[in-house]
């Protein structure tokens, strides 16, 4: 599967939405970016996808006005939704203000540990 690249109007308007505050962060992810709360995901930008992580009552809300599968086509993210394509910014905000408030309400992501390096064969 090849993984869509997102153009570069595509990254600054995710980063535009992406709500300025000290605990929010984005990072690269798979050739697209991706913004976290605590270490966890609450948006990310997949080709010129932005996807939310909601609630399931909240992602059935977004499919009903139009939101669709985010991520690869044949193995979506089940608990983020694709924002509709043609939705404006102030369209936007409500829910990626929604998915921020709810993925903050989660415990801390604590970083895995790295396994030691095998040491070389010879």
């Amino acid at each position: 599967m090849k993984i869509p690249k997102p153009s570069d109007p595509d990254l600054v308007r995710f980063r535009e939405l992406v709500p300025e505050r000290p605990d929010v962060t984005t990072k690269p992810m798979f050739g697209n970016v991706a913004a976290f709360v605590n270490g966890n995901m609450f948006m990310g930008l997949f080709g010129s996808a932005i996807g939310v992580r909601l609630n399931a009552a909240q992602r059935e809300e977004l499919v009903a006005l139009g939101g669709g599968p985010f991520g690869p086509p044949d193995r979506p993210m089940t608990a983020y939704v694709a924002l509709p394509s043609e939705w404006n910014d102030s369209a936007a905000e409500p829910w990626i203000d929604r998915a921020l408030d709810q993925v903050s309400a989660l415990p801390q992501k604590v970083a895995r540990s790295k396994k030691p390096a095998k040491p070389a064969s010879r």
